[in-house]
């Protein structure tokens, strides 16, 4: 950030030589403020404490009031930024950003957005009264109405939307794309949830995937942790593909795929083109039995080879000392007969 701020600073002035070339046209009549360290003020009290910093503008009453030393921040609206003292802000709005002192590298767009926001860096307030409530919370992105209000010291949460996780407090690495999308979720940590009223039921749980319509309370589940919810699925209709249908199976790693399986039984009223209830869930079974068979028989065949190649080495081994024994006996001193005289 400091090598950052610091580019900055050396490229102002030069585009400030511009403005000063013989010939270089000004708007008629020329600006009222025209002030140093490139300021742009204007509003009643706009930037009234500045000092040394540079590169501010501030547009309306009170905006960037008690800014002294701080570096290339934007108020526009009254009250915008009116306690910052830090760098790199950006408040569009009436009372936007307007209790920040310390944080950096905060955007806030709407009337109060990041209004109680102190310290918290790095967020993104796009909408009336969103982030209205943060503090210290930081790295955040809200996007709507009323999106991530209550939030106040939760990080790396994304809210977009009419009233996307607008209860969240304390809540961390939190994704609601949706209107009302975990509305009621209030500190609970790592969901992703898409559509409307998406995991909006969720208060207690964690490490939820839900997509599509579904807010949880009708749920024969209730609150669990780490579930995965897809909505429009079940009992869906499918095209059996000419009589060929397939099955979707999730490995280990969560990856999904799909197995070819054929679709057979008569045709009945609740089941479309033939397709018998039982015939999909059999497929899975039938596929995953199918590839225990393989991994078997894999197994088995690289023990036969272990056999043969052992096999092998006893056969050379047994050669081996089939050939010193007869080396031995070729060199085994022969037998004497000792005659006793008398």
């Amino acid at each position: 950030m400091k090598n950052r701020s610091t580019m900055l600073l050396a490229v102002l002035p030069v585009l400030a030589c511009y403005t000063l070339l013989p010939g270089a046209r000004a708007v008629n009549p020329a600006p009222d403020g025209c002030y140093p360290n490139f300021t742009t003020a204007e509003g009643c009290n706009a930037l009234g404490f500045l000092t040394t910093g540079s590169a501010n503008t501030a547009l309306g009453w009170g905006a960037l009031f008690a800014d002294s030393t701080g570096n290339f921040n934007t108020g526009v609206g009254a009250g915008a930024l009116m306690l910052n003292n830090a760098d790199s802000n950006t408040a569009v709005g009436v009372a936007a950003l307007l209790l920040n002192t310390s944080g950096t590298q905060n955007t806030a767009v709407g009337t109060d957005a990041l209004v109680f926001n102190d310290s918290g860096s790095s967020n993104t307030a796009t909408g009336t009264f969103a982030l209205m409530n943060n503090t210290t919370g930081g790295s955040n992105t809200a996007i709507g109405w009323e999106a991530l209000m209550a939030n106040t010291i939760g990080v790396n949460n994304v809210a977009l939307g009419t009233l996307p996780l607008s209860s969240n407090t304390n809540g961390n690495n939190n994704t609601a794309i949706g209107n009302l999308a975990l509305e009621n979720s209030m500190n609970t940590s790592d969901h992703v949830a898409i559509g409307r009223l998406a995991g909006s039921g969720i208060t207690t749980a964690n490490n939820n995937i839900i997509i599509g319509h579904h807010n949880g309370v009708h749920s024969r589940f209730g609150e669990e942790d780490n579930v995965c919810y897809i909505g429009n699925i079940w009992g869906a209709n499918v095209d059996d593909m000419g009589g060929i249908a397939r099955v979707v199976l999730v490995d280990p790693d969560g990856r999904l795929g799909t197995v070819a399986v054929p679709v057979g039984g008569n045709p009945s009223k609740s089941s479309p083109k033939g397709m018998q209830p039982k015939a999909i869930p059999d497929a899975a079974s039938q596929a995953m039995l199918d590839l225990k068979v393989q991994n078997l028989r894999a197994t088995v065949a690289q023990q036969q080879q272990q056999i043969e190649t052992l096999t092998a080495q006893l056969k050379e081994n047994a050669a081996q000392i089939q050939k010193a024994n007869a080396q031995f006996e070729m060199n085994k001193p022969r037998a004497k007969v000792v005659v006793n005289k008398p």
